[in-house]
């Protein structure tokens, strides 16, 4: 079964050439638009890289991932999976950074 790379942005589409050359998309990912659909298919245990954006247009946003992928890969429930930010909000990144560092630690 092969694994999955997800995209989490409620806008872009990493199917389109544009995103796919300006944010690093590779066309193939499986495309999410909110956090409560990105933590769903984690939870499948299927994910091997994510690509997050920030702001998402709600409440939840890209850090509410990055949290709940540092809170699984602390309880040893989520296998280490790779990850990338495209979001352009600064403080968003540095959060979400901070976040999947400490993840990357967990799993070590």
């Amino acid at each position: 079964m092969a694994g999955i790379s997800l995209w989490l942005d409620d806008e872009r589409d990493p199917s389109d050439p544009v995103v796919r050359q300006l944010f690093g998309a590779v066309g193939d990912e499986l495309w999410v638009k909110a956090a409560s659909e990105a933590i769903e298919v984690l939870k499948g245990g299927r994910v091997e890289m994510i690509s997050l954006d920030h702001d998402l247009g709600t409440v939840d946003n890209g850090m509410t991932v990055a949290a709940w992928i540092e809170e699984q890969a602390f309880l040893e429930k989520l296998p280490r999976i790779k990850w990338k930010i495209h979001s352009q909000n600064v403080v968003g990144v540095e959060n979400m950074k901070r976040s999947l560092k400490k993840s990357d630690r967990y799993w070590g």
